[in-house]
């Protein structure tokens, strides 16, 4: 086998091959650098719908308005810890199934 020794001392070859890694690196910063400027010129967006609006109007409401009687929390309070708090069996049962029932 062969070799030609003459085409070591080539510079020109070497040089062309440097100068064409150069340019690729060159081609793929410009590439890098025009998607990131592509991304900084698109902006996102949100749109909300009338429904999210308005939960978003009733939750600013509810947070400003609360509808607690505090008043009749302690009270309840009172009566649990004192045992005087008694709750009617048959009324509990009828207001759960009305709840199930309207959920249908």
């Amino acid at each position: 086998m062969a070799i030609n020794i003459n085409s070591l001392n080539n510079t020109n070859q070497v040089s062309r091959n440097l100068e064409q890694q150069a340019d690729l690196k060159n081609q793929a910063a410009q590439s890098a650098s025009n998607s990131a400027q592509t991304a900084k010129v698109g902006q996102d967006s949100v749109s909300l719908t009338p429904q999210a609006k308005q939960l978003a109007e009733m939750q600013k409401k509810e947070t400003n308005d609360p509808d607690v009687n505090q008043k009749k929390v302690e009270k309840l309070k009172e009566a649990i810890q004192s045992g005087a708090y008694k709750v009617d069996a048959e009324k509990l049962a009828e207001s759960i199934a009305k709840f199930e029932f309207d959920l249908i």
